[in-house]
């Protein structure tokens, strides 16, 4: 985990107190849990903790790196055994993976987790919608891995608790945004992570981990008369609804994408029928040939096709140009293209395709 892994560690230590506080018994001590620095050796480090995992299937081992751009050291682990082990040798890890994933400005070597490796690596068919029944959890378990970019501390709360009340081990990938850890919008209320019939955050499967947040802007219109539909995922959201609240766009609606893989067609779909007229748009921070864009624009297609809401001509991009680099290297550079691409999301004008 490196120099900085306390510091990220001490960042989160809310959401990791209430993981390690006994249900129903707020004024127990915390069970039992430990931190601890390791060398830079992402290779070494994380074969350890894969190890350590799958000989204690029943303890929430999270390894994070410095920067996510960092853990192309262990790409050997992730490649040979975390993305593949369960297929190969049946079996399974509950790991967590937390690389520090999004565009601030610092350059080619600090800004990207290399999200679309990850995505490339998961095995769901993206022409074939799978049984969707949550009850039955049918997806997750046909698909090698999860891959999530969350955006609330209540949402990160549950994706890590959902690791360990589950009957069964599949590895999590965390894009971690570092900065959303001091975000002033990036917050959750205390009920939202609570288990209690009648509090703002529950529904009738409980408090959980939410795989899209649907949008939560007040609109001036019908549902019927939104003409934009904005898919993203991470950081860029919190961009992308302060630009929206400065132009006043109230008929452009912002969903968050928070689980990646296994992809959401359920609430993907529920999205599309509740915006039944509205221009369909995937917004993100990375060039157009890395992020999420190749993974999700075919699922999203087959989720459209189904609705009969067009083809993958009708999925509009928004984004950074296609790159060797992940990042520019120069701050003005990176605020301009961060700017354009926020404003082009939510502009009156309609968008071209591609770009």
């Amino acid at each position: 985990m490196g120099e900085e892994k306390l510091l990220g560690l001490n960042s989160n230590q809310q959401v990791l107190n209430l993981l390690l506080q006994p249900r129903n018994s707020p004024k127990q001590p915390l069970l039992a849990g430990v931190d601890s620095n390791s060398s830079l050796s992402e290779f070494g480090v994380l074969g350890f903790e894969l190890g350590y995992s799958m000989e204690n299937p029943n303890s929430l081992v999270i390894w994070e790196a410095q920067f996510g751009d960092f853990a192309n050291g262990a790409q050997v682990i992730f490649d040979q055994f975390l993305s593949s082990g369960e297929s190969k040798w049946l079996r399974q890890t509950g790991l967590v993976v937390l690389l520090p994933h999004g565009y601030d400005g610092q350059g080619p070597e600090h800004s990207s987790a290399r999200l679309e490796r990850f995505l490339q690596m998961s095995d769901d068919n993206p022409y074939v919608i799978p049984e969707m029944d949550p009850t039955l959890r049918t997806q997750i378990q046909e698909c090698n891995w999860q891959v999530v970019n969350v955006t609330t501390p209540a949402n990160y709360f549950h994706v890590l608790r959902r690791q360990i009340h589950r009957e069964f081990r599949k590895p999590l990938i965390v894009m971690a945004p570092k900065n959303l850890l001091r975000h002033k919008d990036c917050k959750s209320n205390l009920s939202e992570f609570d288990d209690v019939q009648g509090h703002p955050g529950f529904d009738k499967q409980g408090t959980r981990f939410k795989r899209l947040i649907k949008d939560q802007n007040g609109h001036s219109n019908l549902e019927e008369g939104i003409r934009r539909l904005v898919l993203c995922s991470g950081k860029v959201y919190y961009e992308l609804d302060e630009e929206r609240k400065k132009v006043d766009a109230k008929d452009v609606a912002i969903c968050r994408v928070e689980q990646l893989c296994p992809f959401p067609y359920d609430l993907i779909q529920r999205e599309l029928k509740r915006y039944p007229n509205a221009e369909i748009v995937w917004c993100q921070e990375e060039p157009m040939n890395m992020g999420a864009y190749s993974y999700i624009a075919p699922r999203l297609c087959t989720a459209m096709k189904v609705l009969g809401r067009g083809t993958f001509d009708d999925i509009k991009y928004v984004g950074r140009a296609p790159s060797a680099a992940s990042a520019t290297g120069f701050y003005t550079v990176h605020v301009k293209e961060q700017t354009e691409l926020v404003q082009k999301a939510v502009q009156r004008e309609p968008i071209n395709y591609p770009f």
